[in-house]
Order: C-alpha cells, then sequence, then structure tokens
C-alpha cells in the first residue's frame, strides 16, 4: 500500500514541477513583452495613426504629434512625423 501512494505523489509531484516550469515561461514571456514599452507604443501609436487617416481632426493629429515626439526620444526606432497640414 506504501509503494502506491509513494508512486501517486511522485506522478504527482513531477505534473506539478511541469506546471510550474511552463506557468514560470510564460510569466517570464509576458513580463519580457510588457517591459519592452517601445514596442507596446509602437502598436498604440500605429493604431491610432490609422484612426487618424480615416477623420483627419486636425487636434487628434496633434495629440498623435506629441506621442510620435516621445516616443522617438525614447525608443531606438523612430516613427516618421505626421504632416497635420
Amino acid at each position: 500500500m506504501f509503494l502506491q501512494w509513494k508512486l501517486i505523489l511522485q506522478k504527482t509531484n513531477l505534473k506539478y514541477f511541469i506546471l510550474i516550469l511552463f506557468a514560470s515561461f510564460v510569466l517570464i514571456g509576458v513580463l519580457q513583452f510588457t517591459n519592452n514599452f517601445c514596442s507596446v507604443d509602437h502598436i498604440v501609436i500605429s493604431n491610432e495613426i490609422s484612426s487618424y487617416e480615416k477623420s483627419l481632426d486636425p487636434e487628434f493629429c496633434e495629440n498623435i504629434l506629441e506621442k510620435i515626439d516621445l516616443y522617438n526620444d525614447q525608443c531606438e526606432s523612430q516613427i516618421e512625423i505626421l504632416d497635420c497640414g
């Protein structure tokens, strides 16, 4: 009887170990992606530029330009400045 419980506990511990290991990798991946604010900001700004191209609202364009300036100052890659003309 003791041998059966020992085998059950070993299998359970292995399952929990694999589950914890997998969860750790997922957590590390999420943290790695969210700590890279430049990539998130680039996606947000790109979506806002697409919205601006549909509306052509000059005030919205000014807000996007401010975000682009901040992005270009903080990040390696550069986003082209919009012409709000």
